[in-house]
Parts: structure tokens; sequence; C-alpha cells
């Protein structure tokens, strides 16, 4: 993933998630859920963002990715 010089705010990053929902594994979606709850840095919110962009065209290997990336941020 490019860098990307915009600032995501978290409405964009809660819309985004709401959009890309279906295709994430239940667990990792409730868990971001709760995560996107409370407030966020500004280089988290632009971080999650792309890491649900496109996430349901990215590959299995890619989403799988992703997954493990998501998990490290909320931990």
């Amino acid at each position: 993933m490019g860098a990307c010089n915009l600032n995501h705010s978290q409405q964009d990053v809660r819309l985004k998630f709401e959009s890309q929902k279906p295709f994430l594994p239940a667990q990792l979606s409730h868990t971001l859920d709760r995560y996107l709850e409370k407030g966020n840095s500004q280089e988290t919110l632009n971080e999650l963002f792309h890491l649900l962009k496109k996430y349901d065209l990215s590959t299995e290997e890619e989403q799988e990715a992703r997954n493990e990336k998501l998990k490290r941020i909320m931990l």
C-alpha cells in the first residue's frame, strides 16, 4: 500500500469499516467495531483506513496479512 497524503477522520474510517464489515472475519469485525468507539491518533486512523480500503478485492493472502496488521494495531 502506497503512502497517502490525506488524513482520514474517525467518520471516514467508520464508513470504510461498515462497507467492508461483511468481508471481515466475525471476531476481527467485532473487535474492530469496539476499537473504533474510542478516539484514535491520526496516524492510526490513516493506517486503519488503508488496511480496510478495497479489503473485499484483496486476495486471501493479502486479507490474512491485513488481518494480522489490524490485530497488531488493536493490541
